[in-house]
């Protein structure tokens, strides 16, 4: 039986990043990533279409996404380049005429730096003769945005630091634990394991993990999100920005000649492995011919993904309160993949006892839901 001194249950961004956060703080643990899996990241991680955006998630998150920035910028040994230039552009509904303001007042709140385009700025941009005349009357921009490399950012991590890395176990879905003496009793699908602490970074799986540790679930929530690939008459242009609707009906961005587009749905679902609804497809393909001016030729593919949320919509990290040794680093939502650098250096001095990088409390699983 193989014996660790941090077990983490789950494997994509959220484990894995406190992973590597933890061996790049304390280069000779031994630490166990246990994911059900056969291969990490399946359910939510390989399936995001990932930008980093700095007002993304709310007043909440951006202090996260913000500590995330430099990692980003100037990636660690053992990373490529994880950011490529694309600034996104809000726009409102004809019938939703304080749509901007309202976006407008949440990046106010949230110090976040962004720029008003009038008509004419609006038709310059590669976005003006895609969308119609009443949607280009204005908009928002934020420059410093970015399509984030998810699975260079996500290998990078499970190859851990200066040659130190996380013992990788798949095809390990957890069946038991039990807490005895100070250490954890895993058992899996692949076999038993020890472990002085238990990170739950288990995603939609959770509060399921919760459960099975002894401890109270907090309300983890998943939500579908979909996602459709179109070819459209004519191509969406390459520089073309990511593009978000004011009430988050939908929001489009070009990808190797196609348009990537998303309802913004949330749809509460059970964890497992989801698939795309038709009729948000369709919905979404609605909405988007309603506003620009461009044919979609054809739905090329189209895939779905879990976010998962606690009740408050702000992540779970921290030691449990109920149960000892158990800690948790979850609902992580949308916005896990850009905050994941921020998020794993916290949860690792968490873990540590080490001083964190930014102030903790909003984020405690102790607090009150």
């Amino acid at each position: 039986m193989s014996d660790f001194d941090i077990a983490i249950i789950g494997a994509g961004i959220a484990g894995a990043s406190t992973a590597w956060s933890l061996l790049q703080a304390a280069p000779g643990l031994r630490i166990a990533l246990i994911e059900m899996e056969t291969r990490p990241g399946y359910h939510t991680t390989g399936r995001s279409a990932a930008f980093w955006v700095e007002s993304y998630g709310g007043p909440a998150i951006v202090p996260l996404s913000r500590a995330s920035r430099g990692f980003f910028g100037a990636p660690p040994a053992g990373f490529g380049p994880l950011l490529a230039p694309r600034p996104a552009l809000t726009v409102a509904a004809p019938d939703d005429p304080g749509g901007l303001e309202r976006v407008a007042a949440e990046y106010d709140e949230g110090g976040v730096a962004y720029r008003w385009l009038d008509a004419a700025a609006m038709a310059a941009l590669p976005s003006g003769p895609m969308l119609r005349p009443e949607w280009n009357r204005r908009g928002l921009v934020e420059d410093d945005c970015h399509d984030i490399d998810v699975a260079s950012l996500h290998q990078g991590f499970l190859r851990g630091v200066d040659g130190a890395r996380p013992t990788l176990i798949t095809n390990a879905e957890v069946t038991g634990l039990d807490r005895n003496g100070g250490r954890w009793r895993i058992t899996t699908r692949a076999g038993e394991f020890t472990a002085a602490t238990l990170v739950n970074a288990a995603g939609a799986w959770a509060d399921a993990v919760a459960v099975l540790a002894g401890a109270a679930p907090r309300g983890v929530q998943p939500l579908r999100r979909t996602m459709a690939v179109l070819r459209l008459d004519p191509p969406p242009p390459a520089d073309l920005m990511v593009v978000l609707e004011a009430a988050g009906r939908f929001y489009f961005k070009p990808d190797g000649g196609r348009l990537w587009l998303s309802p913004h749905d949330e749809t509460p679902d059970v964890a497992h492995d989801v698939r795309p609804d038709e009729l948000d497809l369709a919905m979404v393909i609605d909405r988007f011919e309603q506003a620009t001016t461009v044919t979609v030729q054809r739905l090329e593919s189209s895939w779905a993904g879990l976010r998962s949320f606690a009740p408050d919509r702000v992540p779970l990290f921290g030691f449990d309160a109920g149960v000892d040794g158990l800690f948790w680093c979850a609902g992580q939502g949308g916005f896990g993949i850009q905050t994941a650098p921020a998020a794993g250096r916290l949860c690792a001095a968490l873990l540590l006892g080490n001083t964190p990088p930014l102030d903790p409390a909003p984020y405690l699983v102790t607090r009150a839901l």
